[in-house]
C-alpha cells in the first residue's frame, strides 16, 4: 500500500486507517457487541498487514479501546517502527472539564493504558464541547497540547471535530499538524470541503473520518435509512438509492465507491474507517482496491453534492 506524507511532519502513513471506536465495545451505538479478544485479534491482525495507522481516543469506551489495544501491542512486543498511532484528548466520562490540567491527565491515561513512553499523534477531541475563546485562553486545552508536544511528551497535535467553523478557526492558530473531520466528506455530504481546501493550503493534514456515514453507504438507504445516527432527509436517501444502482449495475459494492470517493483525494493524507473484527480489516483493504471505471465515477460524482449540501448535521 502507498504511503502519504501526514502534513509537514515526518510521518508516512498508509491511505487506510484503522477506527478503534468499535473496539471500546459499544452495543448502543454499533448495534453489536466486542468482546476483549476479538478486540485484541483486530489489531493484532492489523499489526501483520498492510495498513500502518491506529486511530483511537481516550473516552472511546471509557478507555476500554486504548487498554485492548495495549494489550495488543504488549503482546506484539511494543508497536512496530513503521506503525503511527494516534489519540485523543477527553473528558472525564460525565464531566465537562475540558481544561489543560484534564488535558494532561487524559495523556497521562492514554500513555497507561497503551503502554508507551510517548505518543505519536494526539487530538483535541469534539472540541465544540466547550467554547474556543475557553480552550485558547491561557492554561487552556490548546496550551497544554502545545506545551505537551514542547515537552517531548508528544510528537505532534491535532484537532477532531464536527462543525467545520470552528474546526477552521482551529487550524487557522498555526499549531495544529493534522485535522480530523467526520461524516463530511463523503459521497452524499462534502460540506468539511472548505475545511480541506484550507488545511492543504496550510500543509495540515486532512484525516477523513466515517467515510459511509455510519453505515447507510454500505447497506443502502433502505437497511440504514440515517446518516451519522440521524434520520436522513428524502433528497438524501433518494440520492444514495439513485447510486446504489448505479453501483449493481456496474458490480461495484456502494461501499467501495463510498470509500474510493475519499482516497481518491489527493488532499486527504488517510482515511479512518471503524473496523471491530480482523475480517474487516482484510474486507477494507478489498474495498479499497476494487475496481471503478470512469464512466461510474463521473454518474456519482454528478450525484455526490449538488451545491455541496449537508444532511442536517
Amino acid at each position: 500500500m502507498q504511503m502519504n506524507r501526514l502534513g509537514k511532519t515526518e510521518l508516512e502513513v498508509t491511505p487506510l486507517c484503522v477506527g478503534t471506536s468499535p473496539l471500546g465495545n459499544f452495543p448502543s451505538q454499533y448495534g453489536y457487541e466486542v468482546g476483549e479478544d476479538q478486540a485484541v485479534a483486530t489489531i493484532t491482525r492489523v499489526l501483520d498487514g498492510p495498513i500502518n495507522f491506529i486511530d483511537t481516543s481516550n473516552n472511546y469506551g471509557d478507555g476500554e479501546s486504548e487498554r485492548r489495544i495495549g494489550k495488543a501491542l504488549a503482546a506484539a512486543g511494543g508497536l512496530p517502527d513503521h506503525f503511527v498511532l494516534a489519540t485523543k484528548v477527553d473528558p472525564l466520562p460525565g464531566s465537562d472539564d475540558f481544561s489543560g490540567e484534564r488535558v494532561r491527565q487524559s495523556v497521562r491515561e492514554s500513555l497507561e493504558r497503551l503502554g508507551l513512553a510517548r505518543l505519536q499523534l494526539v487530538y483535541l477531541h469534539d472540541p465544540e464541547r466547550i467554547s474556543f475563546e475557553e480552550a485558547t485562553a491561557p492554561g487552556g486545552a490548546v496550551e497544554a497540547l502545545v506545551a505537551l508536544r514542547d515537552e517531548g511528551v508528544i510528537e505532534h497535535i491535532g484537532v477532531a471535530g464536527g462543525p467545520i467553523d470552528l474546526e477552521l478557526r482551529y487550524i487557522g492558530l498555526d499549531v495544529f499538524d493534522a485535522v480530523i473531520s467526520h461524516n463530511r466528506y463523503t459521497l452524499v455530504d462534502q460540506t468539511a470541503a472548505p475545511l480541506v481546501e484550507d488545511a492543504a493550503d496550510r500543509g495540515i493534514a486532512f484525516v477523513n473520518a466515517a467515510p459511509y456515514g455510519g453505515g447507510m453507504l454500505v447497506r443502502g438507504p433502505d437497511v440504514v435509512p440515517t446518516y451519522c445516527y440521524r434520520p436522513a432527509d428524502e433528497a438524501t436517501l433518494g440520492r444514495v438509492r439513485r447510486m446504489q444502482r448505479a453501483c449493481e449495475a456496474r458490480e461495484v459494492p456502494l461501499a467501495a465507491a463510498a470509500l474510493q470517493f475519499s482516497l481518491r483525494d489527493d488532499r486527504v493524507a488517510s482515511t479512518i474507517v471503524g473496523m471491530s473484527s480482523p475480517e474487516r480489516v482484510d474486507q477494507t483493504v478489498r474495498l479499497a482496491e476494487w475496481p471503478i471505471e470512469d464512466d461510474l465515477w463521473a454518474e456519482l460524482l454528478e450525484l455526490a453534492a449538488p451545491g455541496r449540501e449537508g444532511v442536517g448535521l
